[in-house]
């Protein structure tokens, strides 16, 4: 059985659970997102497969709010984060040559309470 909701239908569904950000501006990915008008991250290759971009955090530098698709994560250089999500703000040591993969984040926002750069490498499976 094949189950058939009307555009507005399913809209006021996605509204009603979602709550009055739904109206907002969609987040930014993490290459359109950047720090006070700036750009943090860059694309190094993109196919039809994959896309691999470079974010680079001076200290006291950030990543404003943006969502996440599916991707895997290496640092090319760590140092402290300061890490704000759905779950609150906590600190994370990030060490250089650590990785993580992750099937996507809602939203999340950065900033570097460092005193080291932080740079990472990811990977986007499309």
């Amino acid at each position: 059985m094949q189950l058939r909701t009307s555009g507005t239908v399913l809209l006021l569904a996605m509204m009603s659970r979602a709550g009055p950000l739904a109206l907002a501006q969609p987040l930014p990915d993490p290459v359109e997102a950047g720090w006070q008008g700036e750009s943090v991250c860059e694309t190094l290759q993109e196919t039809a497969e994959i896309r691999v971009f470079r974010c680079v955090f001076q200290p006291g530098v950030g990543h404003e709010r943006h969502f996440h698709a599916r991707h895997f994560g290496y640092a090319l250089s760590g140092g402290t984060m300061r890490i704000t999500d759905a779950a609150g703000t906590r600190e994370a040591a990030l060490a250089t040559g650590s990785y993580f993969s992750s099937q996507g984040v809602e939203w999340h926002e950065v900033v570097n309470t460092g005193t080291t750069v932080v740079s990472y490498l990811m990977i986007e499976p499309k």
